[in-house]
């Protein structure tokens, strides 16, 4: 694969920046060096993902999104991120399988993406564990297309359905329309869930969607499009509860000064669950900073 082409007009997610990351940063915030955070076993992901030992998550720095309530904002916005080769992820790749994770956990890695698949192709061949693809689902179709047969599981969010949300919060009022077409893409790719005799899902999808205050209607017309497009046997769908209303947040959000309402969170689970939805829900318990990784180079 020709990365220094491939980053010197940078075109990897809908963003389409066209930047030169071979001599400056794109929109993401980052070169064509690999930057991450964190890698390390993580067991607060969906049942079926960190089933045993945790996954092997890979928290890498930058974002095509920037959304302005972000929970791992110091990595996403402030871009703190330690820089690696290929060899070196691959390596981290090696060291988590070693350490019992249930698989590699690739979060928010769009931006990196023709790097992780030289990474893999050195060590893929002793890999026992599945690839999972953590992202915000701002994708594009083709960027999915180059990651067939390198990624068995796809976790990507569906955050927004409403155009004006999407660019208030992300300056991506496009959000939907790509999204949608990705999580499709992605279906198709890795086919009906399959699991191993422990439960752990090793093939599929997992649809997440992250239920933000005074937003609900929106929440539910995201299941409503789920329901519609996407058969049960190929994605189950992770409705999450933990938004946190950090300090960092603009004021000119007010409403997202707050958490989320039992009201609110029960009437999308709700929703979904006469959709004939499966998957999971979230105590919301978890609408708290303790949840927030800690972003120190662990693993790295």
């Amino acid at each position: 694969m020709d990365t220094a082409a491939i980053f010197s007009n940078c075109r990897l997610c809908p963003r389409k920046c066209g930047a030169d990351r071979t001599a400056g940063k794109g929109f993401c915030g980052e070169t064509n060096v690999i930057s991450a955070a964190r890698a390390s076993l993580h067991k607060w992901e969906e049942p079926c993902i960190a089933y045993k030992n945790g996954a092997g998550t890979v928290f890498f720095s930058g974002c095509n999104l920037h959304c302005v309530y972000c929970q791992n904002n110091i990595i996403s916005n402030e871009l703190h991120g330690k820089s690696l080769s290929v060899s070196e992820l691959a390596d981290v790749f090696l060291r988590l399988q070693d350490s019992g994770a249930d698989n590699i956990e690739l979060v928010t890695p769009t931006h990196f993406v023709p790097l992780i698949i030289n990474s893999l192709d050195k060590v893929k061949h002793r890999l026992t564990i599945p690839v999972v693809y953590n992202t915000g689902g701002y994708e594009l179709c083709e960027t999915i297309a180059m990651l067939d047969g390198y990624i068995d599981v796809y976790l990507p969010d569906i955050k927004y359905r409403s155009p004006d949300i999407a660019k208030n919060y992300s300056s991506a009022p496009d959000y939907f329309e790509y999204a949608s077409r990705a999580v499709l893409a992605m279906t198709r790719q890795v086919g009906a869930l399959q699991y191993n005799s422990e439960g752990g899902l090793v093939r599929g999808t997992v649809i997440r969607h992250l239920v933000l205050p005074s937003h609900r209607h929106d929440s539910i017309s995201i299941m409503e499009w789920i329901a519609e497009n996407i058969s049960p046997e190929n994605a189950l769908v992770s409705i999450m509860g933990q938004y946190t209303p950090f300090v960092f947040i603009p004021d000119s959000f007010p409403e997202l000064k707050r958490r989320v309402t039992k009201m609110e969170y029960n009437s999308v689970t709700d929703r979904a669950a006469e959709l004939g939805l499966n998957g999971f829900s979230q105590d919301r318990s978890s609408a708290s900073e303790d949840y927030v990784p800690d972003f120190s180079f662990q693993g790295l």
